[in-house]
């Protein structure tokens, strides 16, 4: 999310946060008296420990009891997450069958992939946000710890080009062209390294195999335990609530760099309004419960619900924005 992007902004989502409880009991009432599914699947694209998993067993826990008597969580890992989405558009859109995405895949996908096994716009059926997150740009052992900064990884990228290179969740994410932004600004060549999540990455992070990660904030906190990995800086317009010592890329003067990132759920395409409506209610009742907000915040991410309409304005307006970013970059892959 780029600083003048007047769309969904935080704080006029979060300002309609205390509403949830309201929203949560009205749509409990609209959907508790509905039949119960026996199992329902919530699939994501990404490996379990990240957040993306995180979000999804959270709510999954909230669901149920409620939704359905049994709410399972899959990880439909590859391909950057596309395969998690091309399996949910094939199943019944009665509400048993969940994906949750990053916005990302659907909005930036399209501009660099000749060919998608998914249409964004036509395979699938908006329910509503789930949180919202910033990316954080971490080094690890292969980098001398006088680096600090944004531009002294920079600089010493270019002095050191065998350790000029950054892993990302997946190839064409969005942290995959924050790093390759940070690259572009300082005319330094970084090689980019996608894997299957973050975490697969944090570790060879960890290992020294690669100097830099850009990822989920909340994908990075986890590990700075061990004291083998430093934050350089944050992608949010100001800092983050999680990483509150560490410079914005804006501050360090690196503003085309600023973005944020959503995760959503979405059913497949044939989803009645009917199903669309009580889901929506139920995931508002979840994403509304201390404990989904208190256990998302320990990843770095801030609950926050839309309306099924909301969320389809989001994807048109980003997959708008993201179409010059990419351009910019120059990169794309073959689908």
């Amino acid at each position: 999310m780029t600083a003048s992007s007047t769309f969904l902004q935080r704080r006029q989502l979060l300002q309609s946060a205390g509403a949830f409880g309201l929203l949560a009991s009205i749509g409990q009432q609209a959907w508790a008296q509905q039949p119960q599914f026996e199992t329902a699947r919530i699939v994501t694209g990404f490996a379990a420990g990240g957040t993306s998993d995180t979000t999804c067993r959270r709510v999954a826990k909230a669901l149920q009891g409620e939704w359905a008597k049994s709410v399972v969580v899959e990880n439909k890992t590859g391909a950057g997450g596309q395969i998690a989405v091309q399996t949910v558009k094939g199943l019944a859109a009665d509400g048993s069958n969940i994906l949750q995405t990053p916005t990302s895949i659907l909005t930036i996908y399209p501009h660099i992939y000749k060919r998608l096994p998914y249409d964004p716009q036509a395979d699938l059926t908006p329910v509503t946000l789930a949180c919202v997150f910033d990316f954080g740009f971490a080094v690890g052992p292969a980098v001398p710890a006088s680096v600090k900064t944004v531009p002294e990884f920079l600089q010493w990228a270019k002095a050191n080009p065998a350790g000029a290179n950054f892993g990302s969740p997946a190839a064409g994410s969005t942290p995959h062209f924050i790093g390759a932004l940070l690259g572009k600004s300082a005319g330094v060549d970084l090689k980019h390294a996608a894997y299957r999540g973050t975490q697969p990455a944090m570790l060879d992070l960890l290992g020294g195999n690669i100097s830099a990660v850009s990822g989920p904030i909340g994908d990075i906190t986890q590990h700075l335990a061990s004291g083998k990995v430093r934050i350089l800086g944050t992608s949010g317009t100001k800092r983050n609530r999680f990483a509150p010592d560490v410079p914005t890329f804006g501050e360090q003067g690196l503003q085309a760099a600023t973005h944020s990132e959503w995760f959503a759920f979405f059913l497949p395409a044939k989803a009645s309004p009917d199903v669309v409506s009580r889901l929506n209610a139920a995931m508002k009742t979840a994403l509304a419960q201390k404990d989904v907000i208190e256990g998302l915040a320990g990843f770095g991410l801030e609950a926050m619900a839309s309306t099924p309409a909301e969320l389809a304005d989001l994807i048109k307006r980003d997959t708008a924005k993201w179409a010059p970013i990419v351009k910019q970059v120059g990169f794309t892959a073959e689908g």
